[in-house]
């Protein structure tokens, strides 16, 4: 049974091990204490106690994933996460400068530098400082889109 689980679900324990393994590969260290099965391992990225986030290769990418950290700060449910594409996590004004940041990774393999801003579904504002931002590959290296991390953020209160 798969209820309250959402690791296994969705097509994650495969996912997880790209992020976990392209992470590895890019930052030349774990993300996580990957001990345990491949679905023990998804089931640690998704209750990780920092943000993990990706979406694929779509000309307007689709978020793909988020762990339980992502999942609230954004308050968005995984149906709603699944059909969101990513810029949406971003204000309209912030975009050009986040598909700048999507433009170096792709360049570059990673990014560990990033400070942004960041929109919830809800409206509230938040400050992501320190973020890591890498490409993901499969198993056979195939590119199959990006994902960030990142434990540092803080609300910006309007007005």
């Amino acid at each position: 049974m798969t209820a309250g689980k959402p690791w296994l679900q969705h097509g994650w324990i495969e996912h997880s091990q790209n992020i976990l393994h392209s992470y590895q590969q890019l930052l030349g260290q774990p993300l996580i204490d990957a001990r345990g099965s491949a679905s023990e391992q998804a089931e640690s990225l998704f209750n990780a106690p920092f943000v993990v986030v990706s979406h694929g290769t779509q000309a307007d990418p689709l978020l793909n994933y988020a762990n339980a950290v992502a999942l609230q700060l954004w308050k968005i449910g995984i149906p709603t996460l699944l059909q969101t594409p990513s810029r949406m996590t971003a204000e309209a004004m912030h975009r050009d400068e986040r598909a700048n940041l999507l433009a170096r990774t792709t360049r570059d393999g990673y990014v560990d530098d990033y400070r942004g801003i960041r929109i919830a579904t809800d409206g509230q504002r938040f400050l992501i400082e320190r973020a890591t931002v890498w490409n993901l590959a499969d198993t056979t290296g195939c590119y199959v889109g990006q994902a960030a991390t990142f434990a540092n953020w803080k609300p910006l209160n309007e007005g």
